[in-house]
């Protein structure tokens, strides 16, 4: 067996070097080109249209759930407790240049996201039960067709199922650790998120929607303000944090601290993995919940994505590195790991701890929430819905798990399937990216959808 890990632990490490980040970042280079740059071209109009209107109701076109309410339910499974842990690690272990090139991965993410989500919207279907599904096992099945595209649809569902059920388990743990240092054993603390977990996850996503749309703002809201304080008390080192994103960026040699002596491939490669890795840009898991959303046309709830991409992205992980680095926590390597919280706890006592332990515990609950639905839409796929049920329950089930077990090797294995799931999601974007030219320009080019500059 242990063989057997060592050498998935090696196809891993070897996975999610260059090979994944060429091909999130060569095939969102692609999607970029193929939609118009859309993420930069029509950023003020996407900005109106999402910051702008995120509790609008009046919203026309078919669907279960309100764009936003999709939109937070995707974003509650990309903001995790890796945003604020692992976010700023990366300046300990390749230095402040990386959170430029985590920046530079967003940007071009945000076109990924944006054609996935327009994809999933225009292949989507409904099930037995009436209710909109879509996500790229469907795209693939429908748009690629064929055998290759039926294949496709059942390795990237078949992947990413067998990816989140263990990831349930690790997330419960750590959303348990907050819960821990209130006094509460792993077990009970397993038992309370299990229950929140059933509430809202067997209410389909409806409920989820009802849950995240308030849940996701408020989260996020608490951590932003909190760490823009911590800036603002800090403010006259904030120029300098800057200057070091900058000119690091392009000169290794510029580094001082922990990760004094990394090279420049090595921090182009940790700032971009962590930008890929925290906005789930080609995963393929966002459509899963936009599919759902009611909408008039693919490219308006598409714009929800390149939303998110800067929500999580651009706004929650550089919060956290904004705050290591105004702090100078960043040049103690002991802090690597609790570097965000000893900055909330140094500026406001305990008050600051809790509110490291509620955001942790907030984001990883909304994820966990968010994941169980993905795995009942992939057991729905691939075996229909009443399997899906089945896997919500089973999901629900890894959630106790929590409290009993360790899963000491499961973050490999997570790594690894993971990787496949990419692989599968970005070769089948690449093979699609054709029909993103045509679809944005059929909302960008009609004035019944986009007034242009007025």
């Amino acid at each position: 067996m242990q063989a057997i890990l060592d050498i998935i632990d090696k196809i891993t490490g070897f996975m999610w070097g260059w090979p994944i980040l060429i091909a999130l970042l060569g095939g969102g280079i692609i999607i970029t080109i193929r939609t118009g740059f859309v993420q930069i071209r029509y950023l003020p109009f996407i900005l109106k249209q999402t910051f702008g209107k995120m509790f609008a109701s009046n919203v026309g076109g078919e669907g279960s759930v309100s764009p936003f309410q999709a939109a937070s339910a995707a974003l509650a499974s990309s903001i995790g407790a890796a945003n604020i842990v692992v976010a700023p690690a990366i300046i300990f272990t390749a230095g402040p240049g990386a959170v430029f090139w985590m920046w530079m991965a967003g940007l071009i993410g945000q076109a990924t996201k944006f054609a996935e989500i327009i994809l999933g919207i225009k292949y989507r279907e409904k099930n037995a039960d009436g209710e909109f599904v879509g996500g790229p096992s469907y795209t693939f099945k429908k748009g690629i067709g064929g055998t290759v595209g039926k294949i496709m649809g059942f390795l990237v569902s078949f992947f990413f199922m067998i990816e989140i059920l263990p990831s349930i388990t690790l997330q419960t743990i750590s959303a348990a650790g907050p819960l821990e240092k209130l006094g509460l054993s792993r077990i009970i603390s397993a038992v309370i998120i299990t229950v929140l977990v059933v509430l809202v996850a067997y209410g389909g996503i409806k409920r989820i929607g009802q849950v995240t749309e308030k849940l996701v703002p408020f989260m996020a809201a608490l951590y932003l303000l909190f760490g823009l304080v911590i800036i603002i008390m800090h403010i006259d080192k904030l120029p300098g944090a800057f200057a070091m994103i900058f000119q690091s960026a392009f000169n290794p040699q510029a580094v001082v601290g922990g990760a004094a002596g990394t090279s420049l491939a090595a921090m182009i490669k940790a700032g971009a993995a962590r930008g890929c890795y925290s906005n789930e840009a080609g995963m393929g898991s966002a459509p899963y919940a936009h599919a759902t959303a009611i909408t008039d046309h693919p490219v308006r709830q598409g714009m929800w994505g390149i939303f998110e991409v800067i929500a999580d992205t651009i706004l929650v992980c550089s919060m956290s590195a904004l705050v290591v680095l105004v702090t100078g926590n960043y040049t103690d390597p002991e802090l690597k790991g609790v570097a965000v919280e000893r900055a909330f706890n140094t500026a406001f006592g305990q008050l600051g701890t809790a509110v490291i332990a509620i955001s942790l515990f907030l984001f990883v609950l909304s994820t966990i929430i968010v994941i169980v639905f993905y795995c009942e839409k992939q057991g729905e796929y691939l075996f229909g819905t009443a399997v899906g049920k089945v896997m919500r329950f089973v999901a629900c089930g890894m959630v106790l798990l929590g409290g009993f077990v360790s899963f000491d090797n499961a973050g490999t294995f997570l790594d690894f399937t993971l990787g496949l799931v990419v692989f599968t999601n970005m070769i089948g974007m690449i093979i699609m990216s054709g029909e993103l030219k045509e679809m944005t320009e059929d909302f960008f080019k009609n004035p019944k959808f986009y007034p242009g500059d007025k």
